[in-house]
């Protein structure tokens, strides 16, 4: 358990430091036959980073309550 709660705070912190991503689809523009055209689209994912803090203190409860055992 005690590695488990390094590992959650570990990823509230990045989701902390971290608040956006972009990530990329392709989307078929134009396909006629053998000529086939695409274009790269692009999507944003943007959290709060109240969301990382949330996480870490999961993590720290999880690390708390490993040492009480």
């Amino acid at each position: 358990m005690k590695i488990a709660g390094i590992i959650i705070i570990i990823v509230g912190l990045v989701l902390t430091i971290f608040t956006a991503t972009t990530f990329f689809t392709k989307e078929k523009v134009v396909d006629m036959g053998k000529i086939e055209i695409t274009h790269n689209k692009p999507h944003s994912l943007k959290w709060s980073p109240l969301i990382g803090i949330a996480v870490m203190a999961v993590g720290g409860v999880v690390l708390w309550r490993s040492y009480k055992k």
